[in-house]
């Protein structure tokens, strides 16, 4: 593990290795709350998905006291549930069919509205109703974890290079037309922000260019954008770290 002054990077030997890692991590920071809820914000993503298919597994999955967890969607492409593009079809598929959650703790973005822009205007409301406010208090954190992964470009999240969207500091929740073929919802930098711990998961040499990019601070990248109020961690593989090792 090593710690910089931005956050702290954990890097293991493969793709697997690092989905135990954080599994083990998450699990951690679940059993050391002693709040009656506890708020975890989700990513899409191949590498996130991994690690759900790791939670769903009994020897993390019983260690979790999933009646508190509430989860949520950091992102999501205004499709149907069903559609293969869904993150929370893809939730669904590899950690909630696992697992006993009470439906209730499951907050997905609604699709099935008429358009993007209600389906966002929505999520904020009902994240504002879970936190019990309009306004993000410091240090009052919306999010205990927050997942998030990383493109090729630098976007996390929804939150894409050159986007209006990363320039918000008021709304919590904005509809992402455009800019590619699918219209998304995405969680703002402000919101993404409010969380006591935020979580990168990247595997892959693939992805080592623009990690070193945004761990070196380039602040045209959204990943590098992200400042929590919290503590940052890093989880990779060493294919991903190569090249982001030069930029300690």
């Amino acid at each position: 593990m090593i710690k910089s002054k931005q956050a702290v990077i954990d890097v293991q030997a493969d793709t697997i290795s690092v989905a135990k890692r954080a599994a083990n991590w998450l699990v951690e920071h679940l059993q050391k709350s002693s709040v009656d809820k506890f708020a975890l914000c989700l990513s899409g993503g191949q590498t996130p998905q991994l690690l759900y298919k790791t939670l769903a597994q009994p020897e993390f999955s019983k260690q979790i006291p999933w009646s508190k967890v509430h989860l949520f969607w950091g992102d999501e492409r205004f499709v149907s549930k069903s559609n293969d593009l869904s993150n929370y079809k893809m939730v669904k598929t590899a950690l909630l069919d696992h697992i006993s959650i009470p439906e209730s703790n499951i907050h997905p973005v609604n699709t099935e509205l008429a358009d993007v822009y209600q389906a966002a205007s929505a999520y904020e409301k009902e994240l504002q109703n879970y936190y019990g406010n309009k306004i993000l208090v410091p240090h009052s954190y919306l999010f205990d974890v927050t997942l998030l992964g990383v493109g090729g470009d630098g976007h996390t999240a929804s939150l894409f290079p050159g986007s209006d969207v990363l320039k918000e500091q008021n709304a919590w929740v904005k509809a992402v037309v455009g800019v590619k073929k699918e219209d998304r919802i995405t969680l703002t930098v402000p919101v993404l922000e409010s969380s006591k711990a935020v979580a990168f998961l990247a595997t892959g040499a693939e992805k080592s260019p623009i990690i070193k990019q945004v761990l070196s601070g380039d602040g045209d990248l959204p990943a590098a954008r992200i400042k929590p109020e919290g503590n940052l961690y890093w989880f990779l593989d060493q294919t991903a770290y190569l090249s982001g090792s030069n930029s300690k």
